[in-house]
């Protein structure tokens, strides 16, 4: 491995990419995803690629003049995560860190491990002590809210790369408008096929009790997000009272977030995303709690980096896949059978697709 370099730049840009499959959910329709791409150049001329999900158009350029104050922090320092993570959670205590400075640093983060394993001449799955080849995975593209017969056969596309486990977004006025979709993909796929549903926070207590009774009788894999998802005491409640797992964890703001959530039981399975969990540093830090209390952990979003990271983590369960990044990459993540195929480049294996990018670009 060659001697640690120091950060010489860190370049931002923004594009928005139109999705394959606009995805309904109880908050809102998404029909383009709005991303940030990244690169963090070492002295050494090794770059590091990364990508956030902006949410929203506005966000992005937030997020591109958040880096560049990053850079101007670290510009010189060792290529060390740790140690920068450590820096950069000092200097912006007093604004916090949280939201769009927390995909900043996340971003930077997982920049760094990207020329640390390129130095290595490593695929990041191995220089994180893992040697899978694939991990697996389901399809959670499209399957937002629409009426039964359209939800039915989408399910149905869903599966044609080899997928045995897919999501299904719920969250209608009513509940048998919900029961309605999950039946009509239940009826739709085969008995083994798993079925995940997830209301984005769209219901309060009392509904998601109700609403989770019954899909304990219609054969869900997991509960996802049913109420607000900071709300671990109403969360905890769910789990201890439905048969089917409860699932949170997107939103957790950090492992601390993580760790409280646990504490209170307030679920049965997680999934941290990797821009907010605090990049490759912070997703290690929320595998090694999974892993204390034995507790199943998936991923969400970022399918090609959060690949190798489920690889090396202790009780991972299944990587959360989405297309959403293909249109702006030279070689997209790789699905057989099913599974999501690792990179075997040194590096996390992101490489832009330049072209694409001038298409989609913003900011």
């Amino acid at each position: 491995m060659k001697t640690l370099q120091s950060i010489r730049s860190i370049h931002a840009r923004a594009v928005d990419v139109p999705l394959n499959r606009p995805l309904g959910t109880s908050a809102a329709t998404l029909r383009s995803a709005p991303l940030v791409l990244v690169d963090v150049t070492s002295e050494d001329g090794i770059t590091g690629h990364a990508y956030l999900f902006a949410y929203t158009r506005a966000a992005g350029p937030a997020i591109i003049s958040m880096l560049k104050g990053i850079e101007e922090m670290v510009k010189g320092d060792v290529v060390a995560p740790v140690d920068l993570g450590r820096k950069l959670a000092k200097r912006f205590r007093l604004i916090g860190v949280q939201g769009v400075v927390r995909m900043a640093i996340a971003a930077f983060d997982i920049c760094c491990w990207d020329i640390l394993a390129k130095a290595a001449g490593q695929p990041l799955s191995h220089l994180l002590g893992a040697n899978a080849s694939s991990v697996p995975a389901y399809n959670s593209n499209g399957l937002g809210l629409m009426e039964p017969a359209r939800v039915a056969a989408e399910a149905l596309e869903l599966l044609e790369p080899g997928f045995s486990a897919i999501k299904l977004r719920l969250g209608f006025p009513t509940i048998a408008e919900d029961l309605a979709n999950m039946r009509a993909v239940r009826r739709a796929v085969p008995d083994h096929v798993a079925v995940m549903v997830d209301f984005n926070q769209g219901l309060d207590l009392p509904e998601a009790m109700k609403r989770g009774y019954a899909l304990d009788c219609e054969g869900a894999s997991w509960i996802e997000e049913p109420i607000r998802h900071d709300d671990y005491a109403g969360n905890a409640e769910l789990a201890a009272a439905l048969q089917t797992p409860i699932q949170i964890g997107e939103n957790f703001s950090g492992p601390h977030a993580m760790a409280i959530a646990i504490a209170q039981r307030a679920a049965d399975i997680m999934m941290p995303d990797l821009e907010r969990i605090g990049g490759i540093t912070g997703w290690q830090r929320a595998a090694a709690l999974a892993y204390a209390h034995d507790i199943p952990m998936s991923s969400h979003l970022f399918p090609e980096v959060s690949a190798h990271l489920m690889a090396a983590t202790p009780t991972a369960h299944l990587l959360e896949y989405v297309d959403w990044a293909n249109a702006i990459l030279s070689e997209p993540l790789k699905i057989h059978d099913g599974r999501a195929v690792l990179s075997t480049a040194p590096g996390i294996g992101l490489a832009w697709d330049e072209k694409a990018i001038s298409r989609y670009a913003y900011a």
